[in-house]
């Protein structure tokens, strides 16, 4: 197992980014190989720190104030009452602990919900709000290593889930695309050469990106 494996092992796994990083193994690979300091993560506290620092070696510091402060674990909760099942904070969730579908209330299943606060900017109505679930019991006190390792691996299904959808719409864009371009003069209500010219170009562009973004999809 790698260094960066090892102190991801050791990471809450909320994937909450306060630390500065996308994701917990984006944290975990900038301790390993920069020597990025390991008293960045809020939710794994003050014991999280020593676990990182008997691995790492580092120094034993305070909590960077500038990422967070430690707590009790949160979970989201939607009022239904203002929930308009718009599915932005669907995408948002690392561990897909939402559910809902357009136009349909959403609600949280608490046992997957990390508390990573992501669901919370995305709603545009303001109806996620945070329910303290521990008390008083703060860091790794709050959070127990089944609970890390179950929400590492919704988020690993998560990124597969994302990069799916990635390439089915690419696929759909590109489709419509090369449509539009089999015949241009058909898909307008235009009829100046220059014009559809012009706009055979957009389509091209379009066309060069749906296939860019499914290759990269695809690579990764």
């Amino acid at each position: 197992m790698s260094l960066t494996d090892r102190i991801n092992a050791l990471l809450p796994q909320t994937q909450c980014t306060r630390c500065g990083y996308p994701d917990c193994r984006a944290y975990a690979e900038a301790i390993a190989t920069s020597d990025t300091p390991i008293n960045r993560c809020p939710p794994g506290g003050e014991e999280g720190i020593r676990r990182l620092a008997a691995l790492t070696g580092q120094q034993v510091t305070e909590l960077d104030a500038e990422h967070g402060h430690e707590g009790p674990r949160h979970v989201a909760v939607i009022d239904e009452a203002w929930c308009i099942g718009c599915t932005l904070c669907l995408p948002a969730c690392p561990t897909d602990a939402i559910l809902g579908s357009n136009k349909l209330m959403h609600s949280v299943i608490e046992k997957h919900c990390t508390g990573c606060e992501l669901c919370i900017p995305a709603c545009p109505v303001d109806c996620i709000s945070l329910v303290n679930v521990t008390e008083l019991e703060t860091g790794w006190k709050a959070w127990s290593p089944m609970q890390a390792e179950d929400a590492r691996g919704r988020y690993v299904l998560h990124q597969v889930r994302q990069a799916r959808e990635i390439v089915v719409q690419a696929d759909r864009l590109e489709k419509k695309a090369e449509m539009a371009l089999a015949d241009v003069a058909a898909h307008s209500q235009l009829t100046d050469p220059t014009v559809l010219d012009n706009k055979r170009a957009v389509i091209e562009a379009v066309l060069a990106r749906a296939r860019a973004r499914r290759s990269a999809a695809d690579s990764d």
